[in-house]
């Protein structure tokens, strides 16, 4: 019989007393666990919806201004010269960057002006999956263009235009089929007509030329600083500009649900530790003989101290193990109930397992101390006069 062996007999003694511990504090685990899986993969999805309703980065030409007047008449601010990006070139740096896989989506544009019976009208050209995959939350009066021949009209043009779905337009030397027209949006979406980029490129006579990107970047892997700064090495000619109110926005999202698992994860772990600090405590209180037979058999303080913090680092590693692995299976389900699980699933670690066994472990001991402290002060005197 030695340190090692009697917290293992001890607990085996009373088995019933051991097994609501053991449950109290895997549960308690189990819960943690969960929410981390949980607010982990919502947090994800949540990245991932929000970027789906419009682009954080903007990548333009560098434009230089000048500021006219002229006799007293203010002109304002004019551009020197209407600057374009190559298409090919820009859009494999930017899929080039080391940090690509946080980029979601990236959506080029040529801008042109036109007229359609006397009335001037923006035309933009775009590829249309890119284009939807920032704007998912689009919605039209008919379908999306599905071929060169179609366009999307916004919803104020149309109104002004009298376009709507199936109508015939004249645009740039070219007659288009108007395929729907856009559900307001209150945005620049509804003043413009948009049709393929390569379409609108051979029209105006600019191949491989855009007039900017937009790029949707998944916000909570990594600073959206650290993508603006890679893609800016690689095109140092370019204005990249993150716009920083929309990502805030994004990350006060992400923020929200982590801190909120953080703060209940808190409150659990306070509550499991005191559970086994009062455990301990009122097993102290029942084996004072025992103790004192220890220590009349030569035990020291320290040794008897070990004991209890053994046992208790035993039942603390255990639950951790059990608690880390039933969180994990408890998790999908908690995401199935909440119909949260598109897109990313949790993620299960043999090394988390251990680490989470491991610093359960500690809490229990340190949730121990105090009763180990009181029962290795239990004078061997304690044991005779109990007998």
């Amino acid at each position: 019989m030695n340190i090692f062996t009697i917290p293992a007999r001890n607990i085996r003694r009373k088995p019933s007393k051991t097994l609501l511990l053991l449950l109290i504090f895997t549960l308690g685990v189990m819960s943690i666990v969960t929410l981390y899986q949980v607010s982990r993969v919502v947090g994800l999805n949540l990245d991932k919806k929000l970027t789906a309703f419009g682009a954080n980065i903007v990548i333009s030409p560098a434009r230089e201004t000048l500021s006219i007047a002229y006799g007293g008449f203010q002109m304002g601010e004019m551009l020197v010269d209407i600057d374009y990006l190559p298409e090919k070139e820009t859009m494999g740096a930017i899929r080039s960057i080391g940090l690509k896989d946080r980029i979601s989506a990236v959506a080029p544009k040529l801008v042109t002006m036109t007229r359609v019976e006397g009335t001037a009208v923006a035309v933009i050209g775009v590829r249309w999956p890119e284009e939807r995959g920032i704007k998912s939350y689009w919605a039209a009066d008919g379908r999306f263009p599905e071929r060169p021949g179609e366009v999307l009209v916004g919803s104020k043009v149309s109104t002004s235009l009298d376009l709507v779905k199936e109508s015939r337009v004249a645009l740039l030397g070219r007659e288009f089929t108007v395929a729907g027209t856009l559900d307001e949006t209150g945005s620049d979406d509804d003043t413009v007509i948009l049709m393929d980029l390569t379409t609108l490129q051979e029209l105006v006579g600019k191949p491989d030329t855009i007039s900017f990107i937009e790029v949707a970047a998944l916000c909570a892997g990594c600073p959206i600083e650290d993508i603006v700064a890679e893609i800016r090495g690689l095109l140092p000619t370019t204005e990249v500009k993150a716009l920083q109110h929309i990502v805030n926005q994004r990350m006060a999202s992400v923020y929200f649900i982590r801190n909120l698992a953080l703060a209940v994860s808190l409150v659990i772990l306070v509550t499991a530790g005191a559970m086994v600090g009062i455990s301990m405590l009122s097993s102290v209180n029942e084996r004072k003989k025992d103790i004192g037979i220890l220590r009349s058999l030569g035990y020291g303080k320290g040794q008897v101290f070990v004991i209890f913090c053994m046992e208790a680092g035993f039942i603390g590693v255990l639950a951790g193990i059990i608690g880390y692995f039933s969180g994990f299976l408890a998790s999908f389900r908690v995401l199935e109930l909440l119909t949260l699980a598109e897109g990313a699933t949790p993620s299960f670690s043999f090394g988390h397992m251990l680490l989470i066994g491991l610093f359960f472990g500690l809490v229990a001991v340190s949730a121990a101390l105090y009763p180990s402290w009181k029962g290795a002060g239990i004078e061997p005197s304690a044991a005779l006069i109990a007998l």
